[in-house]
């Protein structure tokens, strides 16, 4: 909500709104529907892209990227975690192994739906600084979900065992910064 409402503030003429993208549906069909790194959080994606698809305007445009680091140690060390623990019933059914598919996955996906389509995958070089950075970093993001559902000594201890795995995963190199491949999916289709 808080993302929202900075949105808000940025541009005035915008109708920005708060809905479950399962069930929203614009009024009228759309020229550009663009997603940044949100669309991995939502399931069934056999389903909801072509979905999107469907809300395009005849050569409208559906824009997404989306991570993909979901099987490097930023990730599997947080599954490791949930499964060595005593949160391990609680959290373990949070985890999503591979919510996003690789990119040969959505081609097939919308190639029936859309004229044009690229989609790629690119790795990006973070150089990132500071105490366990990476740690840092997918705090923001996939850890977020698995804090919020553990309160107090149990929620420091899940985050100081995760932060152990991860650090020995990225150790920092000599000059301090630590090197943080992150995968991400680009898809831009345009509808007939």
């Amino acid at each position: 909500m808080a993302m929202l409402e900075r949105a808000r503030g940025t541009d005035p003429g915008v109708e920005w709104q708060l809905a479950d993208l399962h069930t929203w549906a614009p009024s009228s069909p759309v020229e550009l529907l663009y997603s940044n790194a949100a669309l991995h959080w939502l399931d069934d994606h056999d389903a909801l892209f072509p979905a999107l698809v469907a809300m395009l305007a005849p050569g409208g445009v559906l824009a997404v990227q989306m991570p993909r680091n979901f099987s490097e140690p930023s990730h599997t060390s947080l599954y490791e975690t949930v499964r060595d623990g005593p949160w391990r019933a609680q959290l373990e059914p949070m985890i999503r192994v591979e919510p996003t598919k690789p990119a040969a996955h959505y081609h097939a996906l919308l190639a029936p739906h859309v004229r044009e389509l690229d989609v790629w995958e690119t790795t990006y070089l973070q150089s990132l600084s500071g105490d366990n950075p990476v740690a840092e970093f997918v705090r923001g993001s996939a850890l977020g979900p698995f804090l919020a559902a553990l309160a107090g000594d149990e929620r420091t201890a899940f985050e100081s065992a995760y932060r152990t795995r991860v650090t020995a995963a990225y150790p920092a190199r000599a000059d301090g910064t630590t090197l943080f491949p992150f995968r991400r999916i680009f898809i831009v289709a345009r509808r007939a």
